[in-house]
């Protein structure tokens, strides 16, 4: 199936039509923690993630903290690999590890004026938490948007169900990050929001009535991840005392193929499952490769006629 037909508005399509070229993600650690862990990265965190956070496995043992070098060596390393290896030649700077706008805005300003200075970054993408933003904060972001770069930001919502996010440790409520939504969107910022499916406590009513609420404020994009057990968590402790379930990927495709068919056609599709590396996976461990998943997504909603926004065309 081309990526034109495709039942979903793919991220890559997405790129490929706004920018007419594929555009490569050079993913940083720039040495923030979060509001759970303090500066250590050492605190208990969502019963969910690891020591290592959301950081890309690929950047190994390459420098954090406040040293400017650290970043420096992320991105141009990055860059003249995806340069050598692929060609690449437009990319966009991503601040992907712990909750990135968790620093005082003229340190966050610090960072991202040193790191967008490297290359000519199409985007600016800038994943967090909505406890972690503030309107100086949001502010800060909407000044790097130009004719030429569009800024996003990444908002770690899980779910809209407040008894979930307390029973995850998540340390917000569903009303910081309707809060921290409204200060983006005002702004005129892109919003990705993050959830994850088959949390402790939660079945398809809670995720639909989630996609729901999720799918009336309109985001420009959304990265849905199944619900992956790593070792060193507290659901890993959880999960070998037999208290929680990881879901497989039949019910994954399920609830995937329902909450695709509440979005708008619009919103971006940018992650549909999870990748943890198997060395720290414990569950589930029989789950296909994402581009497997994809494959059979895809199929099953060609052989059922279901594609992106159908509940909100039928009703």
């Amino acid at each position: 199936m081309s990526e034109a037909r495709e039942p979903f508005f793919s991220y890559k399509r997405y790129l490929t039509e706004r920018y007419g070229a594929t555009v490569y993600r050079v993913a940083v650690d720039a040495g923030f923690s979060c509001p759970h862990r303090g500066a250590g990265r050492s605190g208990p965190g969502c019963v969910f993630c690891g020591p290592e956070g959301a950081r890309a496995p690929y950047l190994g043992d390459a420098k954090t903290g406040d040293e400017p070098r650290g970043l420096e060596a992320q991105i141009r390393g990055a860059l003249g690999f995806l340069g050598k290896r692929y060609g690449a030649q437009e990319f966009i700077l991503y601040f992907q590890a712990y909750s990135n706008t968790n620093a005082p805005a003229a340190r966050l300003k610090e960072i991202y004026d040193r790191g967008l200075s490297l290359a000519d970054f199409r985007e600016l993408a800038v994943s967090t938490r909505p406890d972690c933003v503030d309107p100086e904060k949001a502010d800060l972001l909407a000044s790097y948007k130009n004719e030429r770069r569009d800024v996003w930001i990444e908002l770690g919502l899980q779910s809209f169900h407040d008894r979930t996010l307390a029973r995850i440790n998540r340390g917000h409520t569903a009303a910081d990050f309707r809060a921290a939504y409204a200060l983006c969107r005002e702004r005129g910022l892109k919003i990705c929001v993050h959830l994850v499916f088959g949390l402790p406590g939660e079945g398809r009513p809670e995720i639909e009535a989630t996609m729901r609420e999720l799918a009336a404020l309109g985001p420009d994009g959304v990265k849905i991840h199944n619900l992956h057990v790593v070792a060193g968590t507290p659901l890993a402790e959880e999960y070998a005392r037999g208290l929680v379930e990881a879901p497989g990927a039949d019910e994954h495709l399920e609830r995937v193929i329902g909450a695709l068919e509440l979005l708008d056609p619009k919103t971006v599709i940018m992650r549909l499952v999870c990748d943890t590396p198997a060395a720290r996976l414990v569950a589930p461990r029989d789950f296909p490769d994402k581009q497997r998943f994809l494959a059979l997504l895809r199929a099953e909603m060609a052989r059922r006629g279901s594609f992106q926004g159908k509940a909100r065309q039928h009703s």
